[in-house]
């Protein structure tokens, strides 16, 4: 039977795959949004007024930025290493889709990919022009020159599918990414994690962001955990990791609730994740539930997390920016 042999969670933005000087392209719309923060949509002026005494105006000096880029590339450094010992010859990414996959006509709770690859292929100049300052300058992190195919363990996407429908999860099966884009959350993973040469992955898709159906946080543990059987149950002596790609709060930071978070994970404590409720895991946090499936396997694995890193990456005063997490689970005897 199959192995599983490490937990991962990443965050995997724009602000990773960008200079401080480009994350001020985001401000713009930041000032014209409106945000979910602590179970409430705020506009800019209202964060500002709200988050006054936290003195934020220091966290986006230049200096200040440059420290939280180097202290990410240096977190996701030690990522990339931790999976290279790992000697893992498939992984498991779990992410979620923004547009990239689906659109609005169809967007399943859950998706797993089964066939034998998936494009990265080039975005047309069309596509570039149409995409909001800051995130057209983050594409290069995301799609490698002239794009790329990826190999995906089709064996073992089917076997999870086939696992989850057995206790009870309807996925979606994915012979591919429709698109012929590779979604950023799973093109991080390939491009920084895996530096280019990526090992063949099962992409298990998750709705996090889009109304009504979004699996509420219960659900997305419940679905970690089945996973976990699914693949100790995969006939293969391969050894399987598993990856988180997403979160942590944005597009407003709460450090509070993502250390709150952090540390349930790592003390395997899945009831703290559910507690905030379904209101606080919207538009970029909801990306947390990406992780949950991953703190589930871990926690039933026994498997310890450790904390690479976290840094709340600000751009603005009014708390916009995107908090990074970088951890790793083990075997608990190292």
């Amino acid at each position: 039977m199959a192995e599983i042999v490490l937990g991962i969670g990443t965050s995997h933005g724009p602000m990773l795959v960008t200079t401080p000087e480009q994350w001020l392209l985001r401000v713009p719309d930041d000032v014209r949004n409106r945000h979910p923060w602590r179970g409430s949509t705020w506009s800019f002026d209202e964060l500002v007024t709200a988050r006054k005494s936290e003195d934020l105006n220091a966290q986006i000096l230049p200096a200040a930025l440059r420290a939280n880029a180097d202290r990410c590339a240096a977190a996701l450094d030690r990522l990339a290493e931790v999976l290279e010992t790992a000697r893992a010859d498939v992984a498991v990414i779990v992410g979620n889709d923004q547009m990239e996959i689906y659109g609005e006509e169809l967007i399943p709770a859950f998706g797993v990919v089964w066939g034998d690859r998936v494009e990265n292929a080039p975005l047309s100049e069309d596509h570039l022009s149409r995409l909001p300052p800051g995130i057209r300058e983050s594409i290069p992190g995301y799609i490698p020159t002239g794009g790329a195919t990826y190999p995906i363990q089709g064996d073992l996407g089917r076997h999870i599918i086939q696992t989850a429908m057995t206790e009870g999860f309807d996925v979606a099966a994915l012979r591919t990414f429709p698109k012929r884009a590779t979604p950023h959350a799973y093109a991080f993973v390939y491009r920084r994690l895996m530096r280019d040469a990526p090992m063949p992955s099962v992409p298990v898709v998750l709705n996090t962001f889009y109304l009504p159906n979004q699996p509420p946080m219960s659900r997305c543990i419940a679905f970690g955990q089945m996973l976990r059987r699914a693949i100790e149950s995969w006939d293969s002596s391969a050894r399987v990791a598993v990856i988180a790609s997403g979160g942590l709060t944005h597009f407003v930071i709460d450090e509070d609730l993502d250390r709150r978070l952090l540390k349930a994970m790592a003390s395997g404590d899945l009831a703290t994740l559910v507690a905030p409720g379904e209101g606080i895991y919207q538009a970029g946090t909801s990306e947390v539930k990406n992780w949950a499936p991953v703190a589930a396997a871990m926690t039933g694995l026994g498997f310890r997390m450790q904390l690479v890193d976290y840094v709340p990456v600000y751009r603005t005063a009014a708390g916009t920016g995107n908090a990074m997490g970088f951890v790793y689970w083990e075997r608990a005897n190292g």
